[in-house]
């Protein structure tokens, strides 16, 4: 498998199955805590988490499908940025836990770099 599969493969995997299991399977306590520290009620906190995991698994799809459009690798990484600032902000003890967005972020952010050189290679 070349580098630029296994980059598309990841960068989207990881959005599906951050939309998928943690917002829409099962909701998870720390998506319904981030969500309600903004102050909404628990209804408007649990309709945000699954828009939001609607939209993640939606914008996966799109990154795998067009992940030629560098100004979608753009976006991604755009993105992942203000998703780890607005933990930052609104709940920075998510930062030191286990499994943090930092990593994440910054892995799939990499990934994205990785994406974009090689698809530079290839033109």
């Amino acid at each position: 498998m070349s580098t630029y599969m296994i980059a598309r493969v990841m960068i989207s995997f990881s959005w599906i199955y951050h939309g998928l299991f943690p917002k829409l399977f099962h909701v998870a306590p720390l998506e319904k805590a981030m969500t309600a520290s903004i102050g909404l009620s628990e209804a408007a906190s649990l309709w945000i988490t699954r828009s939001a995991g609607v939209g993640e698994i939606v914008f996966g799809c799109c990154l795998f499908i067009f992940y030629k459009k560098c100004w979608l690798i753009y976006l991604n990484i755009i993105a992942l940025f203000a998703l780890l600032l607005f933990v930052t902000i609104l709940y920075p003890i998510v930062l030191i836990e286990a499994f943090n967005p930092v990593t994440t972020n910054l892995s799939v952010i990499a990934l994205s770099f990785v994406l974009l050189n090689e698809l530079k290679d290839k033109k």
